[in-house]
């Protein structure tokens, strides 16, 4: 089992900083760095959720912001040993109810084409394709194209 919170630039301890670090660099090829992570928290609109376990470890977390009438996911990564768990799903769901409590009425985020894992799940919460970016991803073989996909989550 594991608690979704919500961490405020001044509430990230080091070894959160680091625990983010370590994970986002789990995640992706291009991962961001402590220092990078921390200097968005302190952006106007910007939250940070994580999934803990009940020992207090991080396992997941997403960062996203709010901007009038729209959210954006800017990344989520989930622990290796966490995945398939539904932790991705619960930080998700919970992202979309912050960012909707903070005004937004749809929620946008980019993908790479090759995250068949993540494509489902984001199909599933029910995001909808609305654009590509052409060649957005590095790959150590190429690139790869980045889905852009939106959720609306406020009734028109």
């Amino acid at each position: 089992m594991c608690a979704i919170a919500a961490l405020l630039g001044p509430e990230i301890e080091t070894g959160d900083l680091d625990a983010l670090e370590r994970l986002h660099a789990a995640s992706f090829d291009e991962p961001w760095t402590g220092e990078a992570l921390q200097g968005l928290f302190g952006l106007p609109g910007t939250f940070l959720l994580c999934a803990r376990a009940s020992n207090n470890d991080i396992m997941g977390f997403v960062l996203a912001r709010v901007a009038a009438d729209e959210g954006e996911i800017l990344t989520i990564a989930v622990g290796l040993a966490h995945r398939r768990g539904h932790i991705g799903q619960r930080l998700m769901e919970a992202v979309a109810v912050q960012a909707e409590a903070g005004g937004a009425a749809t929620l946008f985020l980019e993908v790479a084409e090759d995250n068949e894992p993540a494509l489902k799940l984001y199909a599933r919460l029910g995001f909808r394709e609305v654009g590509c970016r052409t060649a957005y991803y590095a790959r150590p073989t190429g690139t790869v194209d980045a889905r852009v996909m939106r959720l609306a989550l406020a009734k028109p």
